[in-house]
C-alpha cells in the first residue's frame, strides 16, 4: 500500500523534501497558503525529476501522487508521516503543531528547523513525544544528510523507526544524541559563514575569492572525508596526534574573529549583494541550481563507484530497492531486468550516448539476470561465474542525457556451460539498441569452462524453454556489415 507523507510549507526545503518522498514511490500532500507554492515546488520537482534517477542504478520506483490541500488539516490526515517546513518562527512552528495534532496526535512529525531544539518545538504540544528535528541539507532531493534530533520527551521507539523512513527514501538520518541550538553542521556553517562576512568587510576578499578558496580547496576534501579524517591525513603517518601537536598551538594565535560579529547593517548587505551579482549575476537562479545538481550528481557517482561517503548511501539504497523489487517476471516476451537514466557522463561530443555505455548498460541487464538464475555475487564469491565470450552489439537510434531506458534479456539457447542471450536496450519502448552475447560458465580458479551446477539450471533452463517460443529476432546471428533483409 502506497504511504503518504504530509509536507507543511512549500518553500525550497519543503519542496525538496516533497521531491524527495515522490520519487520514491510516495504520495505527497503538500499546505502552503502562498498561491506561488505550486508553481514553487513545481519548479523543485522537475529538478529533482532530472537529477535523482541519475543517482541510481536500478529502476526508480513509480513516482507518487502529488496534490496541494487547502487546509493543513486535509494535508495530514491519513499521513504516515509529517514534515513542517514553515519559517524559522517559533511562535509559528507551535501554531502549525497544535493544528496537525488536531487531527493527527500519534503521527511523527519532523521539523526542518536549522536552529530550534527539539525541546523549544515540543513546548506546549499535545503530544511532544512525537515532535523532533529532521533537518536536510538543500538540495534535499540529492543531498542524503538529514540531522534526527530527539529530545529527553521523545519516544525512542518513534525516532527508529522515523530514522529507518529516512533510509527508505535514500537519506542518512544522522541520530544527535544530545540538542543543542543549530545541531551540528549549521554550527560549523555559521562559525564560516561569520568569518567570511568579516573578511568581505574588512576589504581582505571578495565573495567570489572566498568562494574559490573553498571549492579549489579544503571543500573538496570535506566533501569526501569530511573535517577530522582530513586532517588525520594532514598529520602524516603519525596521524592526529602528531596533527593536534603542530596545529594545536595555532588555536591560541590571532587568526580568526570567530567570537565576534560584524554589525550587519544596510553597507554590509549592499557590499555583500554587490559583490555576488557581479559573481553570479550572468546566471538565474534556476540555471545556477540545475549547475549545481549536476556537479553533485558527478560527484556523488564518484563516491558511488568507491563505495565511500555519501556514495555509500546510494549504494545501500539501490540494494533496498533491488531487494524489495519483485524478480522479473517470465511472461509472454523477454524479460526487462534493468532501468537506467543516461548520466552526463555516457554521452559523446555528439551528445549522444557513448558506445562504451551501451555495453555498460547491456552489461548491468545481463548482471541483474544471473541475478535472478542464482549467479549473484555471493556465487561468484564461491570460485564460479559467467563470463562473457562474444558480443555483437547493433546501433537502432539514439540516446541522450536523461532519457530512461530499459533493458530486457532474451534468452536464445542454454546448456550447462554456455548462455546465448538477446539484449535489447529501449527508450520510450522503442529498441535504440541490441547486443547478442554468449556466456560461458567458467570455474575462476582453473581458467576454465564448467558445467554450472544444478540449482543455476533448475532456475535458467525453464527460462530457456519459455523463451524457444519467442520470435527469434531478426538480429540475432548477423555479422558486421550485412546488409538487412
Amino acid at each position: 500500500m502506497t504511504r503518504k507523507a504530509a509536507i507543511i510549507g512549500g518553500g525550497v526545503i519543503g519542496g525538496g523534501w516533497a521531491a524527495r518522498f515522490l520519487l520514491n514511490g510516495w504520495d505527497v500532500a503538500v499546505f502552503d497558503p502562498d498561491p506561488e507554492a505550486p508553481r514553487k515546488v513545481g519548479e523543485v520537482l522537475a529538478n529533482a525529476r532530472a537529477a535523482l534517477p541519475a543517482l541510481s542504478d536500478g529502476p526508480m520506483p513509480v513516482e507518487g501522487r502529488l496534490v496541494f490541500a487547502e487546509t493543513i488539516t486535509e494535508a495530514v490526515e491519513g499521513a504516515d508521516y509529517i514534515q513542517e517546513s514553515v519559517s524559522e518562527r517559533l511562535e509559528l512552528k507551535h501554531r502549525v503543531f497544535a493544528q496537525i495534532q488536531q487531527v493527527a496526535p500519534d503521527v511523527p512529525i519532523g521539523s526542518s528547523t536549522s536552529g530550534f531544539k527539539p525541546s523549544q518545538l515540543q513546548q506546549n504540544a499535545a503530544n511532544p513525544a512525537v515532535i523532533f528535528v529532521a533537518h536536510p541539507f538543500n538540495p534535499v532531493y540529492l543531498l542524503p544528510l538529514a540531522e534526527v534530533v530527539p529530545s529527553p520527551s521523545s519516544d525512542p521507539a518513534l525516532i527508529e523507526a522515523v530514522k529507518e523512513t529516512l533510509r527508505e527514501i535514500g537519506m542518512f538520518p544522522l541520530h544527535i544524541r544530545k540538542e543543542i541550538d543549530a545541531h551540528i553542521a549549521d554550527r560549523f556553517l555559521e562559525a564560516v559563514w561569520r568569518e567570511a562576512l568579516w573578511l568581505v568587510k574588512d576589504g581582505i576578499a571578495t565573495t567570489e575569492e572566498i568562494d574559490e578558496a573553498i571549492r579549489m580547496g579544503f571543500g573538496l576534501r570535506w566533501g569526501q572525508m569530511g573535517l577530522f579524517e582530513t586532517y588525520r591525513v594532514a598529520g602524516g603517518e603519525a596521524g592526529m596526534k602528531h596533527f593536534m601537536a603542530q596545529f594545536g598551538p595555532c588555536l591560541q594565535w590571532p587568526w580568526t574573529k570567530l567570537t565576534d560579529v560584524p554589525e550587519f547593517n544596510d553597507e554590509l548587505v549592499d557590499l555583500i549583494a554587490g559583490q555576488s551579482d557581479a559573481q553570479s549575476g550572468m546566471h538565474t537562479i534556476r540555471e545556477l541550481e540545475r549547475i549545481r545538481d549536476q556537479n553533485l550528481i558527478g560527484f556523488l557517482r564518484v563516491l558511488k563507484e568507491r563505495n565511500w561517503g555519501a556514495g555509500k548511501v546510494l549504494l545501500d539504497h539501490d540494494a533496498r530497492r533491488r531487494t524489495a523489487s519483485p524478480a522479473p517476471v517470465v511472461g509472454e516476451g523477454p524479460m526487462e531486468t534493468a532501468r537506467m537514466t543516461v548520466l552526463p557522463g555516457w554521452i559523446d561530443y555528439n551528445g549522444h550516448m557513448t558506445e562504451s555505455r551501451y555495453l555498460f548498460a547491456a552489461s548491468e541487464t545481463s548482471d541483474a539476470f544471473l541475478r535472478q538464475i542464482g549467479a549473484d555475487i555471493a556465487y561468484v564469491g564461491t570460485g564460479f561465474s559467467y563470463y562473457t565470450a562474444e558480443t555483437h552489439i547493433m546501433h537502432l537510434g539514439e540516446a541522450k542525457l536523461g532519457d530512461a531506458l530499459r533493458g530486457t534479456v532474451q534468452v536464445l539457447a542454454a546448456d550447462e556451460k554456455r548462455l546465448h542471450i538477446f539484449i535489447r536496450i529501449l527508450k520510450d519502448g522503442e529498441t535504440v539498441a541490441t547486443l547478442e552475447q554468449m556466456l560461458l560458465h567458467v570455474d575462476t580458479a582453473r581458467g576454465k569452462t564448467c558445467a554450472a551446477p544444478q540449482v543455476i539450471l533448475d532456475r535458467l533452463l525453464p527460462i530457456a524453454t519459455t523463451h524457444a517460443a519467442l520470435p527469434r529476432p531478426d538480429a540475432s546471428g548477423r555479422h558486421v556489415g550485412q546488409r538487412k533483409a
